[in-house]
C-alpha cells in the first residue's frame, strides 16, 4: 500500500513544538510522509515568540511548485503565512497544482510574544485561500477576526461563526473551542449541517502547537481517504493522548509541546 504524502506550508519553530516541525512530527506519527514549504523563520521557544521574518513570496511559491512538479501530494496543511503577499503566492501555487484536501489553519497571533502576522493578512486569507480550503480550523480569536464578530462566548456563537466562514467560501469550517471554560467542544459546519465534537480537557502546560498538531492530524486522516467528520473525531482523540503524554518530555520552562510520538514511544518516554 502506498504511503500518504502531505505538504505543510507554514512557518518554522526552532523549538520544534509548532509550525512545520510539529506538522512533520504529526504526519510521521500518523504513518504519512511529510514535506514542508517554509513561509517564515521565527525566533521562539516555550516561553514565546521574539522575532519573525517572512520568506520572500516567490521563494515560498518555488518550494511549493517544486514539490508538486515531482511528487503526488495527497493533502496540504497551511499554517502561518505572516503577510498577505505570501498568502497570495501560496494560493496561486495551489491553484496551479490543483491541490486537494487542503486544511487551512489561520495562524494570526502567537499566544505569547510578538505579532506573527500582518494586519492585512486576514483579508488576504479570506480572499485568496478560503475558497481553496476543504476545511478551515480557526480558534476562537481567529474565528472572530475572520468573521468580524465578537469573540464567541458559547457553542451557539461558535456554530454561527463556522457557518459564516462557509458562507464566505470555505467548504467546511471547524471552530475550536478549547479556550472556553469547561470541557472543550469544537463546532464543525459542513454540507449544511452542524456537528459538535466533545472532548476532555487535559490539565497540562504542554499545549504549545496544539492547533498545528490538530489541523495536521486532520489533513493526515483526509489524505488516507477518511471522511471529514471521522477525520476530525480521530484527530481529536489522537491529540488528547499526545497532550496527556507531553509532560514526559520535560521540555522548556514555558508551554511545552504535546508528545506527538506518544503511541510509538509509550507513556514512559
Amino acid at each position: 500500500m502506498s504511503v500518504a504524502k502531505l505538504l505543510s506550508i507554514a512557518g518554522s519553530d526552532p523549538s520544534g513544538g509548532a509550525g512545520v516541525q510539529a506538522d512533520l512530527k504529526t504526519f510521521s506519527a500518523l504513518r504519512c510522509y511529510g514535506m514542508a514549504a517554509v513561509t517564515a523563520l521565527t525566533v521562539q521557544n516555550t516561553t514565546g515568540v521574539t522575532r519573525v521574518m517572512g520568506v520572500p513570496p516567490d521563494m515560498v511559491a518555488a518550494q511549493i511548485d517544486a514539490i508538486f512538479a515531482d511528487i503526488a501530494v495527497d493533502a496540504v496543511k497551511i499554517g502561518m503565512l505572516a503577510e498577505p503577499a505570501i498568502a497570495r503566492a501560496v494560493a496561486d501555487s495551489l491553484r496551479r497544482a490543483n491541490a486537494k484536501n487542503i486544511v487551512l489553519d489561520p495562524v494570526l497571533a502567537a499566544t505569547k510574544g510578538v505579532a506573527v502576522s500582518d494586519d492585512e493578512l486576514p483579508r488576504a486569507i479570506l480572499e485568496h485561500l478560503l475558497p481553496l480550503a476543504d476545511v478551515i480550523t480557526p480558534n476562537l480569536a481567529e474565528a472572530a477576526i475572520l468573521t468580524g464578530a465578537a469573540l464567541a462566548r458559547d457553542v451557539a456563537d461558535m456554530a454561527a461563526q463556522a457557518r459564516a466562514l462557509v458562507e464566505s467560501g470555505a467548504r467546511a469550517a471547524l471552530v475550536k473551542g478549547g479556550h472556553l471554560g469547561g470541557e472543550p467542544v469544537d463546532a464543525l459546519f459542513a454540507n449544511g449541517a452542524l456537528t459538535l465534537f466533545s472532548g476532555r480537557r487535559i490539565d497540562t502546560r504542554h499545549a504549545h502547537g496544539t492547533g498545528c498538531a490538530l489541523s495536521s492530524a486532520i489533513a493526515a486522516k483526509l489524505a488516507r481517504g477518511m471522511a471529514l467528520g471521522e477525520a476530525v473525531a480521530q484527530a481529536k482523540t489522537w491529540l488528547e493522548q499526545a497532550l496527556a503524554a507531553g509532560e514526559a518530555l520535560h521540555l522548556g520552562a514555558g508551554a511545552g509541546p504535546p508528545n506527538h510520538f506518544w503511541e510509538l514511544w509509550g507513556e514512559g518516554s
